[in-house]
């Protein structure tokens, strides 16, 4: 695999915890999230997103083995079907994702990664989206 992959990979990641932030913010605690249900099984369904290019990045050997709890949790998830606690999910949504963020800016930052090419490509996978292209084009900015 090339190191476009990575970047793809990276970008996937962040535009899924944009999409968890974004719809989840309106809600206060974890029983509102889960009580309304297009808004959990989006956020779940992001969490799966998350959970899957992690696991790509920990092959590709781009991640440390602490992350691999991401991916855990994604196979929590993924195969927990009614067994999934909304508290945790909450916990994940409120406090690791913004530390997983922080970790990946980080990472491409100490790495000079550029993801120019990569937030190019997903412009174009998501060109009717207003809400993707207004968050690529923050985050184009962030790291040009």
């Amino acid at each position: 695999m090339s190191k476009r992959d990575v970047e793809l990979y990276i970008v996937d990641i962040l535009i899924a915890i944009n999409k968890i932030e974004r719809y989840s913010k309106k809600f206060t605690n974890a029983q509102e999230l889960l009580y309304s249900e297009l808004e959990w099984d989006a956020v779940i369904r992001e969490l799966e997103i998350v959970g899957e290019a992690t696991n790509s990045l920990l092959k590709l050997n781009f991640l440390n083995q602490e992350y691999r709890v991401i991916v855990d949790f994604r196979n929590q998830i993924n195969h927990g079907y009614f067994g999934i606690d909304e508290n945790i999910v909450w916990e994940v949504i409120t406090s690791y994702l913004k530390e997983f963020r922080m970790a990946l800016f980080d990472i491409i930052k100490e790495n000079n990664i550029s993801l120019n090419e990569a937030i190019e490509s997903a412009k174009e996978d998501n060109s009717f989206n207003q809400n993707i292209l207004h968050f690529l084009d923050s985050l184009s900015n962030e790291f040009n």
